[in-house]
This record gives structure tokens, sequence and C-alpha cells, in this order.
């Protein structure tokens, strides 16, 4: 008696493709406080605007850290600084960006902008909160 290896395959699943649509012009410094309350982070999120960071003296405008993707997030922490900023940094503010070429302390910086503009903090996770009941072991 022979053992087969048989597999079942499934057809490989794909997002519907997306027409493109219109961004409203990011807005500027003078549109906004320094930081965003929480309705008016989703409102930018809802709506995709682009906030404006400084990066080297340069105002950039960048899609706030709350709407980025898990796959841009992945490229980020791969080291793929090119195809993350592809994503995140406005088409038109692109090649400026690469141009600057920033140092990890001054993308920190611009990243960190980025979210207080858009209504959102970078700090840590601190994880689960701890139960305030006290137990009593056996």
């Amino acid at each position: 008696m022979t053992a087969t290896n048989r597999t079942t395959r499934k057809a490989p699943t794909t997002r519907p493709t997306r027409t493109p649509r219109e961004l409203a012009p990011a807005p500027r410094e003078e549109d906004f406080e320094d930081e965003a309350g929480p309705a008016a982070a989703q409102e930018i999120e809802a709506e995709g605007h682009y906030v404006t960071a400084m990066l080297a003296d340069e105002e950039i405008r960048i899609v706030p850290p709350g709407a980025w993707r898990q796959s841009w997030q992945t490229a980020l922490a791969n080291g793929q600084f090119g195809t993350f900023a592809e994503h995140v940094v406005h088409p038109d503010d692109l090649e400026l960006y690469f141009e600057i070429d920033p140092t990890n302390d001054e993308f920190e910086e611009f990243v960190a902008e980025a979210a207080r503009r858009g209504g959102e903090g970078l700090g840590k996770s601190r994880g689960p909160a701890t139960s305030s009941r006290r137990t009593r072991r056996r």
C-alpha cells in the first residue's frame, strides 16, 4: 500500500482593486493647534488627510501614524525605509524627503511631530493593566 500526499489548494484571495481618490491639500500649521483633539484626529484619519511635520527644517506632509497600514509598519520595522516612505509621505514631498536623507533621530522626531499633529501619542504600550483586586493564594 502506497501513501500519497494530496494537498488541497485554495485559490489565492486578492483585494479588490481600488480607484485612486483625490485628497484635499494637506492642512497647514495655521489650520491646527499644535495637537489635535480626539475628534479632530478621528476626522483626519477617516478622511485620509496628511499632516505637516518638520524634517530638517523642511515641511513634509505625512500620513498620521494611526492611519498607517500594518504592511507599511512592517516595512519600517524591517528597515525598508524607502518603501515605507513611498507609502506615508505625500507624493509631492517624496523627492524632498529622499533628498534630505534624514538621520534616525531626525526621522524619529518627524514621526513624533506627525503623531502629535494627528492627535495621537507614540508612547510605548504599557501592556494589560494588573488587577486592582488582591487575590489570596492557597
